[in-house]
């Protein structure tokens, strides 16, 4: 019992985060993309990691899909991850190279970048399994959409998707 007890502590430790370097091949809405990954010849669902995005149906969703594409569509990426969704999803942060800054790297993150332009809303609920920086970042990046009303900050009474989703069901 007691080795188990360990090596579930070791598998679920934040130190043991994976890496995957990969290409953009397809958006699912504004927080999942797919990935090829080229050296295991597979694609994979990645879901970012502290964000929900509007479902395709809901204000903004098209939107927030549209946004993601031109941050990651095509273009390499960086994922660092720790955990699949029951799904088999990735859930992961997804670092690409901006468009305004060739030659810069892996250095924006694109569930940030979704937040600051008010595409998605930080999934406080799933905060706990964020690295204690990215966690503030990411609250602080959809306050400041907030208080500057842009994207679906714009609503006065924006429906977050995970009550869009029960509502639906």
């Amino acid at each position: 019992m007691y080795r188990i007890t360990i090596a579930l502590l070791l598998l679920s430790s934040p130190a043991l985060a994976a890496t995957l370097e990969c290409k953009v091949t397809g958006i699912s809405d504004g927080d999942t993309i797919s990935c090829f990954d080229p050296e295991r010849r597979k694609v994979e669902k990645i879901r970012l990691r502290g964000i929900d995005a509007p479902e395709r149906k809901q204000p903004f969703g098209t939107r927030s899909q549209q946004n993601l594409a031109e941050l990651v569509h095509g273009k390499p990426v960086t994922v660092h991850w720790n955990k699949r969704d029951r799904w088999g999803r990735i859930i992961g942060a997804v670092w690409v190279e901006p468009s305004d800054c060739p030659g810069c790297g892996h250095t924006l993150d694109a569930g940030r970048a979704q937040l600051a332009s008010g595409m998605a809303w930080w999934y406080e609920h799933y905060a706990k399994e964020q690295p204690l920086e990215e966690r503030h970042a990411y609250e602080f990046e959809q306050k400041e959409a907030r208080a500057r009303s842009v994207g679906l900050w714009r609503d006065p009474r924006p429906i977050p998707p995970w009550d869009w989703r029960r509502a639906k069901r």
